[in-house]
């Protein structure tokens, strides 16, 4: 029921009493101050409450005997948080700690207890109240909001989730996989913590193609962990540790032709297989700083070449052969040959190669070397031509010769 003025249909309330204080020493039951009864624990507008101990309650009157939308202004000055409830202590309405002031009203009252509606003051001065602010990556601790970053285990591959901000993962089994949302989805702030305490490496990839750390995925290798942010179109990591047992990331390239520039993330993987089938030469340009690099060249070259540069004028590059595979050196201009002695080496294996790119060569003039033209064969190109072709029979010498001792045994 409402009560309301037949004369200005405004709500009629119980006679008013602008303030009072309070001190609680029990549970406290008020009631309306109804034609100027004051002799009963009444409720008034504004009411400084003190709890004498902790958990005591203060008991609002019965809400059916008033109009929806009265109201209290209750404040605790003592040292004691105290609850505040409904008629007869049946529901909590508010708890109010020492320091705080909370605003209550009626929103329903079809019975006694009806139904309230409050809103916190905040401490001295008009505030938010910081629970009912704390969102994901916040907690509330008493009157403040701070970080909050949960931690949860994962033991199965995994798709993350907005509602996964602040959260922190920590994963404990093998090799595995884990995918990101639409970067898109997530916008410009999303963040996630991840930990791999497993045994294996666990690929993070994106959805449709976004970048991360300038790859489509991120390896993480036992001990590594990050900060995973959105940019709101793609990811990076923050504060990437790189465990020192596994240092060593595996960069996976599909080349055909032409040329292609590594980012500083696909650079910084040691190892690097090139796949594809070539339908002209391939340059491929690093970042120019100093690196050590393990090339397998696992392409389809058809006698085309795939050469790695740093771009720099004057610069030594390296051709890698078509089933090969290089250790080389960059010291952020030249790429030079990590293997141009073995330390107690005996012996020392070359892909077959051709006479455009033989298997031993010179940084300089890479279609100029020795090569496997074929079973049991022995070849020298010069500018990608065979030149000299020994067998067990014999040797082959294409063009004219100069001998400058004469030539002696056999027949010619």
């Amino acid at each position: 029921m409402s009560y309301n003025s037949p004369f200005t249909g405004t709500v009629i309330q119980p006679t008013d009493v602008s303030f009072r204080a309070i001190t609680l020493s029990a549970n406290t039951q008020l009631q309306w101050p109804i034609n100027g009864n004051a002799t009963d624990d009444y409720a008034a507008r504004i009411m400084n409450v003190t709890a004498s101990s902790g958990g005591l309650s203060l008991w609002m009157p019965p809400a059916n005997q008033t109009s929806v939308g009265n109201d209290a202004l209750i404040r605790n000055i003592g040292a004691n948080t105290f609850t505040v409830k409904d008629y007869a202590g049946t529901n909590t309405i508010i708890t109010v700690a020492a320091g705080e002031t909370k605003y209550i009203y009626i929103t329903s009252n079809a019975n006694e207890q009806g139904t309230w509606g409050n809103i916190a003051f905040g401490t001295g001065t008009s505030a938010a109240d910081a629970a009912t602010l704390a969102g994901l990556g916040l907690v509330a601790s008493g009157s403040t909001l701070n970080q909050s970053h949960p931690t949860a285990s994962l033991i199965a591959s995994y798709t993350f989730t907005s509602a996964d901000r602040a959260q922190a993962y920590v994963w404990t089994g093998g090799a595995t996989t884990a995918t990101l949302p639409s970067a898109s989805t997530l916008g410009n702030n999303w963040f996630v913590l991840f930990k791999n305490n497993g045994t294996g490496t666990v690929t993070v990839s994106t959805t449709s193609g976004e970048l991360f750390d300038g790859g489509t995925t991120k390896s993480f290798a036992p001990g590594e962990s990050s900060f995973v942010v959105c940019t709101g179109t793609a990811f990076v990591t923050i504060g990437y540790g790189q465990s020192s047992d596994f240092q060593f990331n595996v960069l996976t390239k599909p080349v055909t032709g032409g040329a292609y520039t590594l980012s500083a993330s696909e650079a910084s993987n040691t190892i690097q297989f090139y796949t594809g089938t070539l339908v002209s030469n391939v340059t491929v340009t690093y970042p120019p700083v100093a690196n050590l690099y393990v090339i397998s060249n696992q392409t389809v070259a058809g006698g085309f070449t795939l050469t790695v540069t740093t771009g720099a004028i004057g610069g030594a590059n390296a051709v890698i052969p078509a089933g090969g595979q290089a250790t080389v050196i960059c010291d952020g201009t030249n790429f030079y040959n990590a293997n141009t002695t073995q330390a107690g080496a005996t012996a020392i294996s070359l892909v077959s190669g051709t006479a455009g790119s033989p298997s031993l060569n010179f940084a300089s003039e890479t279609n100029t070397g020795i090569y496997r033209p074929g079973a049991s064969r022995f070849g020298v190109a010069v500018l990608g031509n065979l030149v000299l072709d020994v067998t067990a029979s014999g040797a082959t010498v294409t063009g004219t010769g100069t001998f400058s001792g004469g030539i002696s045994g056999g027949d010619f």
